[in-house]
């Protein structure tokens, strides 16, 4: 009887880790993308106060990796089908572009293959390959290319 229950507390601590570590993979993964600071830095070009990005290393690792992110939909024209459109950790209400929030809780989405999808206010999960622009103060911070919705 007793091999049977550290038996049993085996199988069940495996199956925990199992679970643990599933579920990791699929974890937020904006509080990374958020660790960023900023150098304000005067800019003779645009004649004015500019702020230039520091990303963490843990951002850095992610250039050019494949990543699951959820966010709401920031629309860039007033199709109600896009294959191009902003993807925010926020609401538009609270977004980055209404003021509430920075740069690092937005990203530039474009669909693989050009599929255009509906515009919704649903949270959305999209999969795809994120590129880090630290150096162009005129582009956005983060792109996922070939973008993929997945339910």
């Amino acid at each position: 009887m007793r091999v049977s229950v550290k038996l049993f507390l085996l199988i069940l601590l495996i199956w925990v880790t199992w679970i643990n570590n599933g579920l990791t993979q699929t974890k937020d993964i904006w509080p990374t993308l958020a660790m960023v600071t900023f150098e304000s830095k005067y800019d003779p070009e645009f004649m004015m106060e500019i702020k230039i990005p520091k990303i963490s290393s843990s951002v850095e690792k992610l250039d050019g990796k494949e990543i699951e992110v959820e966010g709401y939909i920031i629309p860039l024209t007033g199709q109600v089908t896009q294959n191009h459109f902003m993807l925010s950790k926020f609401p538009q209400s609270t977004c980055f572009f209404c003021g509430k929030a920075g740069p690092e809780s937005a990203m530039q989405v474009f669909m693989k293959n050009n599929v255009k999808i509906k515009i919704s206010e649903r949270k959305v999960r999209v999969r795809g390959t994120l590129l880090v622009n630290p150096k162009d103060i005129t582009s956005l911070l983060y792109t996922l290319e070939d973008g993929v919705i997945i339910d």
